[in-house]
């Protein structure tokens, strides 16, 4: 059975599911911040996935980050699978502006996040649910 990694989960908020991934979006409000883990057991590298993932991954990493770009007007998208904190495989796409907070340096180590309010997340989740549900195969999270 699949299980998120520890890190992923605590420092995450669940948008919604494709047919491969999981997309949460990163509790940061200083960058808009969108990561896809894909659902498979035991998954560090892309090159792990049967060549069906790998082909869907890509897909839908192209799809999130072609979103995220005209949604949030950005200047420059970032696009990253590091590792080397979290194993577990996950793709970073991070929407970047010349006046953010890390310009023009990665985000990572850029102070210290700033967690969304309650209500702007509540916003921020439903408008990018609706983005992505245009676009992909979507699966909205369960009600708790």
């Amino acid at each position: 059975m699949f299980e998120l990694a520890p890190q992923l989960e605590a420092d995450t908020v669940l948008i919604g599911k494709t047919p491969l991934n999981r997309i949460l979006l990163m509790n940061d409000s200083r960058f808009p911040w969108l990561i896809l883990v894909p659902e498979r057991r035991e998954i560090t590298e892309p090159f792990d996935l049967s060549d069906h993932d790998q082909s869907l991954l890509w897909q839908e990493s192209m799809v999130v980050g072609k979103m995220m770009k005209s949604f949030f007007n950005a200047q420059k998208l970032n696009i990253a699978a590091l590792g080397n904190q979290v194993s577990q495989l996950h793709i970073h796409h991070i929407a970047r502006f010349r006046a953010d907070a890390a310009w023009p340096h990665p985000v990572w180590g850029a102070g210290v996040a700033e967690p969304y309010e309650r209500d702007a997340l509540r916003k921020r989740l439903f408008s990018l649910q609706e983005a992505l549900s245009q676009q992909l195969t979507f699966e909205f999270p369960q009600a708790s």
